[in-house]
């Protein structure tokens, strides 16, 4: 090999380190980039792990207020018409004792009145009256079982007739109409006063 050759060839290895150098620092550059786009995806997913917890916990309280703001305005409701209520169970059915928001448990299973009321002269006779602020279609079914399980819930009422009463703030005439036909007296609000709203020849069901 000639002195001439010989130059080439160092000058050529020389380039071709340079380029392999050149490479492994493109490839080192590349790779410090992957590791920073990782660590930066890596950030990204726990900072949108952090928001979606963040997003339940703030759902998980919104839904708690919901409840919180149902459970306030159906107690508003039956406020409301407890006074109501209690004038037509004593003046037009003769109700001796009246109880609103009656709790009872018996062998594990429980039931919810909104009010109660009873009498034991010569009226023997007991009234569950349901109070919704808006009555759909499942609040006759509800006040039915209720009627229907009552006497197990109240043993001491056994020998009474019990009827249903379904005081309601908004109704349509439509489920007035449904109500009646099951045999439960409708009551409606008029100027923030419940009033009965039955047929002059209306006769409930007696369970």
């Amino acid at each position: 090999m000639t002195d001439e050759e010989l130059k080439t060839l160092v000058a050529s290895l020389a380039v071709a380190q340079q380029e392999t150098a050149k490479q492994m620092q493109e490839t080192d550059r590349q790779m410090k980039e992957t590791d920073r786009q990782m660590k930066e995806t890596d950030r990204q997913m726990k900072e949108t792990d952090r928001q979606m917890k963040e997003t339940a916990s703030e759902i998980k309280e919104l839904g708690k207020q919901i409840g919180g703001l149902g459970k306030k305005f159906g107690s508003f409701t039956e406020g409301l018409a407890l006074p109501s209520m209690t004038k037509i169970l004593s003046a037009r059915f003769g109700m001796e004792v009246i109880s609103p928001s009656v709790r009872v448990k018996k062998q594990g299973e429980s039931m919810e009145i909104d009010v109660l009321a009873y009498a034991n002269s010569e009226v023997n006779e007991a009234y569950v009256v349901e109070v919704k602020s808006h009555v759909k279609e499942e609040s006759i079914d509800q006040l039915r079982t209720i009627l229907e399980r009552f006497r197990r819930f109240f043993p001491e009422h056994k020998d009474k007739a019990v009827y249903g009463i379904l005081a309601a703030v908004d109704c349509s005439d439509e489920l007035r109409e449904r109500i009646l036909k099951a045999g439960f007296y409708v009551a409606r609000i008029h100027d923030e006063v419940f009033e009965l709203d039955v047929p002059a020849n209306f006769r409930a069901k007696a369970y």
